[in-house]
């Protein structure tokens, strides 16, 4: 090769070992499993945290949701145990040998009740307690309480929009999936 430019190095011979160096680098076992390990390694965190915050993230939403709905029942309760156009009726009541009570908290401005057993047997296995509206055109259902433990139920119900003015509320024992009209045993039956 011609320097006929003179800008090329003068030519220096390799050392010695520079082409058994080189070859024994070329021809050595690679250790591309180390990179493949690592590479799952990071694609395992990677995924790891996706998956973490997607359920971080649902995790938080079905909070908010819940402590929307125990606000909801706190200003439920309160309005119903505090409002002026509140009226508490309490019956006491007798299942399975044992005494116990119906509270009522009859809202008539918001026309709504919320009610708590408390005391009631536990139901048969294809039993329910069923609680009745005592309208001017009849009984209407009000709800269906299954009772498979001995502990208090509480729900709130909204007033029927047909059958007429609400008089009264009835309780009797019904089939599982309960029925249309009252065919139990009556556990109350009282007008207000």
């Amino acid at each position: 090769m011609m320097d006929w430019l003179g800008i090329l190095a003068p030519a220096r011979t390799p050392p010695p070992d520079l082409k058994g160096r080189v070859l024994e680098r070329a021809l050595a076992p690679r250790r591309r499993w180390l990179l493949a390990v690592a590479a799952s390694f990071v694609l395992a965190a990677a995924g790891g945290g996706w998956w973490a915050y997607r359920y971080i993230t649902a995790l938080g939403a079905e909070r908010d949701l819940l402590a929307g709905r125990v606000e909801a029942y706190q200003d439920t309760v309160a309005t119903f145990i505090h409002g002026s156009a509140t009226e508490l009726i309490q019956i006491p009541v007798s299942t399975g040998g044992r005494v116990g009570s119906v509270t009522i908290f009859a809202d008539s401005v918001r026309h709504r009740w919320l009610v708590r057993c408390d005391g009631l047997a536990p139901n048969a296995r294809d039993q329910a307690y069923q609680l009745w509206f005592i309208t001017e055109t009849g009984m209407l259902t009000a709800a269906v309480m299954p009772m498979d433990r001995d502990q208090p139920m509480v729900m709130a119900l909204d007033m029927p929009s047909s059958g007429g003015r609400v008089m009264g509320a009835a309780m009797s024992i019904e089939p599982r999936g309960g029925s249309t009209s009252p065919s139990g045993p009556m556990v109350f039956h009282r007008l207000l």
